[in-house]
């Protein structure tokens, strides 16, 4: 999990968390989504404070990417998750998927399984899919996770793409990205066994036995 988090990021900003494994990246931006409790401390999104206003929170801001929770199903293919997403996202449409993959840079071939997608190609459409939802801000996790260092920079410009075109851009990652105006970066370090819960850290030393 992760804890001594204080930060502040503006509307239309881009929030890089950067941390290795098990650093609670992707606990920290699924809490900011409204999609898991806290033990403590406060949360203003929007003007709208969790855990009381989680519903309304969890509304506005869309997960493109945060495994194991959310994830595209790799067996589909690429025109079978687009009206996936036109069938249980209110408002999507064929239109608003179109605008969304030429916002992020993006056009998947629809006959292309998703498993076999490069990882470039799969993160922008996770972006593109939750674009198209108009959130008020966008989760994706794991940014550079199996991405070529020379994709790195095209990937991040992707996302100012996306956090320029309106919501805020919620962004987990193994490294901190280029400086660029707007962005706000956050580090998170792996946590110690001492510092884990005890049910944590004895899953943990079971795993390594």
């Amino acid at each position: 999990m992760f804890e001594g988090v204080d930060l502040d990021v503006p509307a239309g900003g881009l929030l890089a968390a950067h941390g290795p494994a098990g650093s609670g990246r992707t606990s920290l931006l699924l809490a900011l989504a409204g999609r898991m409790r806290l033990s403590g401390g406060a949360v203003r999104v929007g003007g709208h404070v969790l855990p009381a206003e989680g519903r309304w929170v969890r509304a506005a801001v869309a997960v493109a990417r945060a495994a194991p929770a959310v994830t595209l199903e790799g067996r589909l293919r690429v025109r079978e998750v687009m009206a996936e997403r036109r069938l249980t996202a209110p408002g999507v449409t064929e239109h608003r998927l179109r605008e969304a993959c030429e916002v992020v840079g993006t056009a998947p071939r629809g006959t292309d399984l998703v498993e076999d997608l490069d990882p470039v190609e799969a993160l922008l459409l996770a972006a593109a899919l939750a674009l198209a939802e108009r959130p008020g801000a966008l989760v994706v996790d794991d940014v550079d996770e199996g991405l070529p260092p020379a994709a790195h920079d095209s990937v991040w410009q992707a996302l100012d793409r996306v956090r320029n075109s309106g919501p805020t851009v919620l962004a987990g990652c193994l490294r901190t990205p280029s400086p660029t105006p707007g962005l706000v970066t956050l580090s998170l370090p792996r946590r110690s066994r001492d510092r884990l819960p005890a049910r944590t850290a004895d899953a943990r030393e079971d795993a390594d036995a």
